[in-house]
């Protein structure tokens, strides 16, 4: 059968067309979303607060507002004015645009707040711009877990946690290591931590889980309970065990909490140090007083549910905050969870806008809820406005003036 030339070549060019067509709507159809990446750094320049002029547009202040009577809210802005009282403290401003004076009588003037009209009179939010600058924000958990431990290497505590090393320099402003450090699998296999053990314990992953949280309360062989917390860490970024089980596809993401990942290494224990080797980061230990643990990052003591760790070299420590997300209850289920905080804390892990931990106190319950915590939500700080903030700055002042006299003429007059 003989086929017409021109019918050959509109065949052709309907052919040729045809391949466009389907070329354009496959490039026109949507790219699957791209997986949230909470740790994206802060562009070169940009801040990592927003302010939002008018916070009564921000249901969730209002919510909270009663949560400022709290007795444990209350003690740990106070804790934090206690901070802001030392000298030492000024080398961390500005961060995020904010001075010390500042974060400082944001803190003072939240204390003395005592209608929701006055904190809207006198108060900012500024919002975390999050991973995505939309606000959006992963907070975790952190709790202080509670093991039985030895001051000597005997029987099966043969697992240490170390000192820090005295040639290990960091920034103390935002405790970036200086010049470069070793990695996780250097200083164990160089011999170089040799002397510097602490205390013992009978698990790797127990002491490994120590260093996630960065501190303990331990139950010595002696009868005696010791505290250790947080000294350092070796500069070098954090890679999670469980999400290294999620890549190698051993459990599911939904599935990752501290007790499924025992389990898993309880049924694997030969497994557990290659997977710890993929953890660059080496986190170092030191003794505390009772009354001074848990201490966060500023040196003080966290507060269950009222205390936030955060990047401390893009927010401004010390200073009060709220967070909107959810949490689990006791049987997992996810509650709503508007809440007053206190920025207190860091973490090997909190290290961007679009990144908090909460911490939730010490024991298998705080356990098992940190286990089970991540969910996305949002974060603000409150502060003065900006024509406030020498008004308090006074204010405070004469109160302080004030109490030196008092504490002047009760000594002289005693």
């Amino acid at each position: 059968m003989r086929i017409h030339a021109r019918t050959l070549t509109c065949r052709f060019y309907c052919l040729i067309l045809s391949s466009l067509f389907l070329a354009a709507c496959q490039q026109a159809q949507p790219l699957p979303p791209a997986a949230p990446d909470y740790a994206r750094p802060l562009a070169d320049g940009s801040s990592s607060l927003v302010r939002i002029q008018n916070p009564s547009n921000i249901p969730a202040l209002a919510q909270a507002f009663s949560q400022l009577a709290d007795p444990a809210y209350r003690e740990s802005l106070q804790k934090s004015l206690n901070w802001f009282d030392l000298q030492s403290t000024k080398q961390y401003f500005p961060t995020a645009q904010i001075s010390h004076a500042h974060a400082y009588t944001s803190v003072y003037a939240l204390l003395q707040v005592r209608k929701y009209s006055d904190l809207l009179d006198e108060f900012d939010l500024w919002q975390s711009v999050g991973w995505n600058n939309l606000g959006e924000v992963l907070f975790t958990a952190y709790y202080s877990p509670v093991f039985k431990a030895s001051a000597t290497r005997q029987g099966p505590y043969q697992y240490p946690l170390f000192k820090r090393p005295s040639d290990l320099r960091s920034n103390p402003n935002t405790g970036d290591v200086i010049g470069g450090y070793y990695t996780r699998n250097q200083l164990e296999q160089s011999g170089k931590l040799i002397g510097l053990e602490l205390v013992y314990l009978p698990s790797r992953l127990d002491a490994y889980i120590i260093e996630v949280n960065g501190s303990a309360k331990l139950q010595m062989t002696d009868g005696s309970t010791r505290y250790v917390g947080y000294a350092g860490n070796n500069g070098h970024d954090y890679t999670s065990i469980g999400k290294l089980l999620a890549e190698k596809g051993v459990m599911s993401e939904h599935e990752i909490n501290l007790s499924s990942i025992r389990a898993y290494f309880n049924q694997n224990p030969n497994l557990l140090n290659q997977y710890i080797s993929r953890n660059d980061r080496f986190v170092f230990f030191k003794w505390y007083k009772p009354d001074q643990w848990p201490a966060g990052s500023l040196g003080v003591n966290v507060t269950p549910y009222r205390s936030l760790a955060t990047d401390k070299s893009i927010f401004p420590r010390g200073c009060p905050m709220l967070i909107t997300t959810t949490l689990p209850d006791n049987q997992g289920n996810k509650q709503p969870f508007t809440q007053l905080m206190v920025d207190q804390d860091t973490g090997g892990a909190i290290r961007a806008a679009g990144r908090a931990d909460i911490y939730l106190g010490v024991g298998s319950q705080a356990e098992a809820i940190a286990g089970h915590q991540a969910a996305t939500g949002q974060m603000y700080y409150l502060l003065l406005k900006p024509d406030r903030v020498q008004y308090w700055y006074d204010k405070m002042s004469q109160s302080k003036s004030a109490k030196l006299r008092s504490n002047i003429t009760k000594h002289t007059y005693k």
